[in-house]
């Protein structure tokens, strides 16, 4: 069930936080350690979403596209996310530039904005409705993955202090995201993942 699998990958979000917290409070970090976190970040941000957009692009079809036998070959280009995934945690482990800010959009934010699909047409009593259009889904796909390889910078939550001169652009999309969960909902939460890119790609300078 989409709502099920969305679910998962937020709690995922919440163990892939801690994890990375509890390694630096201890200072525990090895080779093994990052190949073994970024392998588990492919099937949980990578894997799994393609799994929700793949069944979003299936009941926005009237008739399946491009069939084979039970199998739309359409639908399927919803497993390029966890391909570009993999490619994306890859540059991450040795790229030494990522250490306050992202180069290329992060997994997790992929991952969250597919999650939040589900969960806010199950809030609008639509989920289960054609309600994506399979095309639309796959411009989204191609648009994820790539932003998640491009070298555009995204701003991450490592921050230095808290003050508001530095940060601008990390409090201005905190509190329009809690502001906008607060009044919404779920509906809320693909437009805040959106935010997010935006603020990144227009106003963020690291």
């Amino acid at each position: 069930m989409p709502v099920v699998a969305a679910v998962m990958i937020f709690a995922a979000g919440l163990f892939d936080f801690l994890d990375g917290f509890m390694a630096r409070l201890l200072d525990a970090h090895s080779p093994i350690g990052a190949d073994l976190d970024s392998l588990s970040d492919v099937v949980s941000f990578g894997v799994a979403p393609s799994f929700i957009m793949y069944r979003l692009m299936l009941e926005g079809m009237t008739e399946p596209i491009w069939p084979v036998g039970n199998v739309s070959l359409f639908a399927c280009l919803a497993f390029l996310l966890p391909v570009f995934s993999a490619i994306r945690l890859a540059k991450f482990n040795v790229d030494t530039r990522q250490t306050t800010s992202f180069i290329g959009l992060p997994t997790p934010p992929m991952a969250i904005f597919m999650a939040s699909l589900p969960l806010a047409f199950w809030q609008m009593d639509v989920l289960g409705q054609p309600v994506l259009n399979p095309y639309l889904g796959l411009g989204i796909v191609l648009l994820f993955s790539f932003m998640m390889v491009s070298n555009r910078p995204f701003f991450s939550f490592k921050m230095k202090s808290v003050a508001w001169k530095g940060n601008e652009v990390r409090w201005i999309f905190l509190i329009l995201a809690l502001v906008g969960f607060a009044v919404f909902r779920f509906v809320a939460l693909p437009f805040i993942l959106l935010l997010y890119i935006l603020l990144s790609l227009l106003f963020y300078r690291p």
